[in-house]
């Protein structure tokens, strides 16, 4: 059985018909009929019913156009992880990013990423870190942006950037009056977070060391976006990361507040297999997010060096 038997019997099934068939695989009917006829003798079945009006797909037949097609498609692809090891910019890149990052990174980054990378689009996948963690293992994305610390067997990582957070409050909120605040002056009864599986919620309570017991009940919010809400609505105050703060997610009706030194923050890294084929794929990946006007305190390639 070959790859050329398989597209001659696909070409049938598409045309129902073999000189037609011939004719889209520039070969003559009687060279086409007899390697289909060979391999119908191999497989011990027939494929198509002839008839002077063309072919017709026998039961059996139908089943074994459908694997012909996929096996295509795999052979297919085999060309398409040649490019792309030529080429590691050039393909499609699985990216997986954590909730609390995506948002507020992906818009830039993309379109950045497309200037740099033109033929290098991005499959994005937005989850928690345990999700993107075995998506990652499996093999099912390339890569992925999280927050550390994030130590995985058979995992690289590299810094990208500490990004610090902020505090949030209501506009007629007592502390909406300051302009800098400590994490020990921060109420937990007052407090707004993710709920628990999200890795900035655990990042805020060790943050803020203060906080010996989580927030009641009825207070955490599915998304920073919903936190921004809740906070707007005066139910009370959240901390965020700034990068969720720009100029663009202003509200009115909220005040933002810097906390005072020390300043409360998380370290944003890129993570793949050091398996991955493609490492240059990384480095312009990890370049281009260094690149954008983000609100944080970026690592240089070097101090960010890959941590095996």
């Amino acid at each position: 059985m070959t790859l050329t038997e398989l597209r001659y019997i696909v070409a049938v099934a598409d045309a129902c018909h073999f000189g037609r068939a011939a004719e889209r695989c520039h070969v003559s009917q009687p060279s086409l009929s007899a390697s289909i006829a060979k391999l119908e003798d191999e497989l011990g079945i027939k494929l198509f019913e002839r008839s002077r009006r063309g072919a017709k797909l026998t039961a059996a037949g139908e089943e074994v156009i459908a694997q012909a097609r996929r096996a295509l498609d795999e052979a297919a692809r085999v060309k398409t992880v040649a490019q792309q090891g030529r080429n590691p910019l050039k393909g499609i890149l699985r990216l997986g990013v954590i909730h609390t990052i995506a948002p507020y990174l992906l818009p830039d980054l993309v379109a950045a990423l497309h200037r740099a990378a033109p033929e290098m689009p991005l499959d994005i996948e937005e989850n928690t870190t345990a999700a993107l963690d075995g998506l990652l293992k499996a093999g099912t994305l390339d890569v992925v942006v999280l927050a550390l610390p994030y130590e995985e067997s058979g995992i690289l990582t590299q810094a990208l950037y500490d990004e610090p957070f902020k505090v949030i409050v209501p506009r007629g909120h007592p502390l909406a009056r300051r302009k800098t605040i400590s994490a020990d002056e921060l109420d937990v009864a007052d407090l707004l977070l993710l709920p628990v599986g999200h890795c900035l919620r655990d990042q805020v309570l060790d943050a803020c060391r203060e906080f010996t017991r989580p927030p009641p009940p009825g207070r955490q919010g599915n998304s920073l976006e919903t936190l921004r809400s809740m906070v707007a609505s005066g139910m009370g105050i959240s901390v965020l990361p700034a990068s969720a703060l720009t100029a663009r997610y202003a509200n009115p009706l909220i005040k933002v507040i810097d906390f005072a030194s020390p300043v409360p923050m998380r370290r944003v890294a890129l993570a793949w297999r050091k398996g991955f084929a493609r490492p240059a794929a990384v480095a312009q990946l990890a370049e281009t997010i260094r690149r954008l006007a983000l609100p944080v305190q970026r690592l240089s390639a070097d101090s960010g060096r890959p941590n095996r």
